[in-house]
């Protein structure tokens, strides 16, 4: 945790870590000020609300099942799996999802070793859509990973050549779950039309008319 260092009274810090006397900070920087740090407080406040209401109704919903389980005298075995909840006119409903977050183990090299080795041997008269999809699969994204579903994609592609299904197998073999998100969702359906919409939890996902403001 890091200690923040208390600001003398009439001063301000600026962002280099500088005490700057108040009377010397522009009227509109001290404005700017005020505005970023009240709404981000605000933001942060709900933030934390919105995980003690996802750790709230995680909680809530896991325990029905349990009901539920315990009425058909059922046991559940391994980690908790997707499910559906809905209202029973069927105006709400959440959803909960299980996914794996996955990363890839030093067969990868391996892998891309062999493929390497078989484009090489098949640049004569290959497809260079080929190349271009495996190039692609093994690019280094922005945040410096590996594109996991293209990389599994590769999979699909039916290549009857020993090396490549070596490499296949390597591909297969270097997959580790790193680890296990739970998610909630929820949707509320129009009763005359039947449409389902989210219900919008993601700040930037919600639109708001600038008109109305």
């Amino acid at each position: 945790m890091t200690i923040q260092t208390p600001i003398p009274e009439g001063f301000m810090q600026d962002g280099q870590g500088r005490l700057v006397p108040v009377a010397n900070v522009k009227t509109q920087d001290k404005l700017e000020d005020e505005l970023v740090d009240r709404l981000c407080s605000s933001a942060i406040a709900l933030s934390n609300s919105l995980k003690e209401f996802k750790k709230v109704a995680l909680s809530e919903v896991f325990a029905f099942r349990e009901l539920v389980l315990v009425e058909y005298n059922a046991k559940l075995g391994g980690k908790k799996g997707n499910m559906t909840l809905r209202t029973y006119d069927g105006r709400f409903e959440l959803q909960i999802a299980i996914a794996d977050r996955l990363v890839f183990g030093p067969q990868l090299q391996a892998a891309k070793a062999l493929i390497d080795e078989c484009l090489t041997r098949w640049s004569e008269g290959s497809n260079e859509n080929l190349h271009a999809i495996v190039n692609d699969a093994f690019d280094v994204g922005k945040e410096g990973n590996i594109d996991t579903r293209r990389v599994l994609g590769l999979q699909s592609l039916k290549i009857e050549d020993l090396n490549w299904q070596k490499a296949m197998t390597a591909i297969k073999d270097a997959v580790r779950v790193d680890n296990t998100t739970t998610y909630i969702r929820f949707y509320r359906r129009d009763p005359v039309t039947g449409a389902r919409t989210s219900i919008l939890l993601d700040l930037a996902a919600i639109p708001v008319d600038l008109a109305e403001l």
